[in-house]
């Protein structure tokens, strides 16, 4: 218990520290107008209260992420308590902040525009592929999961696709209503919900007393298939929204288009991601305390193989709370998945739309774009249901395409601050981040045995040649960095 409660202070202490050298770092400006209140177009640019713009942006980047993937990353042990920790802090809340900030300053500009200002054209054009791909795999992973958990929980005799039809239609009506008259005004709600679920667990800790292993008792691996799944890079995909995640930085830009403020960047950006980090590390502990109990394992295993995300957080709800509140928590988990989903379809259609240039004020033409983005994830999500490993495969590409997101986006950012602030040296607080998701990503390819080479190239081979790469790209950065040595950058103007 006592690395938990550390470990809690220890992003408390992130966001009261931490995020203000950020701060000063990007260079907040309270008195700039922000676009929200430059040209509201009453369909994204909405004006909108900070408290409500923060409970949405923490449900929007949260979803099922610091839910399922905490849980599957604390099957590796205790290592995912400072990985949740030091990522959140020193990765993901930065990687939030600043991303989000440069999308404020550049009039709610999506994260491929920003890709492109920072990193060239031809990555612009990549990268609006590859996002658009990613939010289409986060609308079918976020379709699946609650669809799945309501038929088996609430409408057993029912086919899983009724649920599914129902949820796509809701997806649809939320991608194309203003943000404000559905979002805005239901998605704060949910927010408290998903915090709520987080309080529950605590008090369980406080009634129950379990035995939550410490950090210092040892860092080793944990997993039922620890042979076949070393703690790098594994724990580092499995546990991405609790650390950091490339999805949210798709999200920014929506709350970019809301905030009245620039002051608001630092507790919206930064905060919702300690916010979330604290989400994620309640429920690695919940769910170590299941791991590393004799008892409580066999609860946590089917045919020998350890229950996924969704499935654990009703074994942990039916352990520790009362029928109605373990009800309550599948619902939080439900809500958390159906709002990840639309905001991503949200996010797809206005990243199309921006790069095609369509206005998006006329609903016709809000429904030209979103149909195509509709059409592919429902392809995906029927693949998935269909197919029993459909599902897997899915999730597991999704997971990593996400923090190569995150990756790029981490460079962006440090090319970011190279110009903004030339000669200071601040550009390490994303460079380092940057190149430990680098050899992470890069890792997984030849280290993964079911999704990348792992089965054919050898591990140590794998670790070399992910080196050897994050090398590379660490070079080519520090000869771009002496050849625009000297140039000055308007760059958030």
């Amino acid at each position: 218990m006592v690395s938990f409660i550390l470990a809690v202070v220890l992003l408390v202490l992130g966001y009261v520290v931490y995020s203000k050298v950020v701060e000063r770092v990007v260079g907040v400006d309270p008195n700039r107008t922000t676009p929200a209140v430059a040209h509201p177009d009453g369909v994204d640019y909405v004006p909108m209260k900070p408290w409500r713009v923060f409970l949405i942006q923490f449900l929007n980047i949260a979803g099922v992420g610091p839910i399922c993937g905490a849980i599957m990353g604390a099957q590796f042990g205790t290592a995912s308590f400072l990985w949740i920790v030091f990522g959140c802090i020193f990765a993901g809340a930065v990687h939030d902040f600043i991303s989000g900030f440069i999308s404020l300053r550049q009039d709610g500009a999506s994260l491929p525009e920003i890709h492109g200002r920072y990193l060239g054209k031809g990555m612009k054009q990549f990268m609006r592929g590859f996002t658009v791909l990613l939010m289409i795999l986060v609308g079918a992973v976020f379709v699946n999961t609650p669809a799945v958990l309501l038929n088996q929980n609430f409408t057993p005799g029912w086919s899983v696709f009724i649920w599914v039809g129902i949820i796509f239609a809701y997806y649809l009506v939320a991608t194309l209503l203003p943000i404000d008259k559905l979002i805005g005004r239901l998605y704060p709600v949910f927010g408290l919900l998903l915090l709520g679920m987080a309080v529950a667990i605590v008090v369980a800790f406080v009634a129950y007393r379990p035995e939550i292993p410490e950090v210092w008792h040892g860092l080793s691996n944990k997993h039922p298939d620890a042979s076949h799944n070393p703690i790098f890079p594994m724990m580092f995909i499995s546990i991405a929204c609790g650390a950091i995640s490339g999805f949210h930085a798709t999200q920014s830009p929506l709350m970019a288009r809301c905030m009245v403020n620039e002051r608001q960047a630092r507790p919206i950006f930064y905060g919702a991601m300690i916010t979330e980090g604290v989400v994620a590390l309640i429920w690695a502990a919940a769910a170590t305390v299941f791991y590393h109990d004799p008892v409580l394992l066999q609860k946590t295993m089917v045919d020998g193989h350890p229950l996924g995300g969704n499935a654990m957080v009703g074994v942990i709800a039916n352990e520790w709370f009362p029928k109605v509140i373990a009800v309550i928590c599948v619902l939080g988990v439900i809500s958390a998945a159906v709002t990840s989903g639309d905001t991503a379809l949200r996010s797809a259609r206005l990243i199309v739309a921006d790069f095609m240039h369509i206005d998006q004020k006329p609903i016709a033409k809000r429904l030209l774009v979103a149909l195509p983005v509709f059409v592919l994830a429902a392809a995906l999500l029927v693949f998935s249901l269909i197919d029993k490993t459909g599902f897997d495969y899915i999730w597991r590409y999704f997971s990593w395409a996400n923090q190569v997101l995150a990756t790029v986006t981490l460079w962006a950012v440090t090319v970011f601050l190279c110009r903004h602030k030339p000669g200071t040296g601040w550009y390490w607080i994303t460079l380092v981040p940057a190149l430990f998701m680098t050899m992470v990503t890069v890792s997984f390819l030849f280290v993964a045995e079911k999704e990348g080479l792992g089965s054919i190239v050898p591990r140590t081979v794998g670790y070399c040649v992910a080196a050897v790469i994050t090398l590379l790209i660490f070079t080519l950065f520090l000869l771009w960095k002496r050849r625009t040595r000297g140039q000055r950058h308007n760059t958030v103007e």
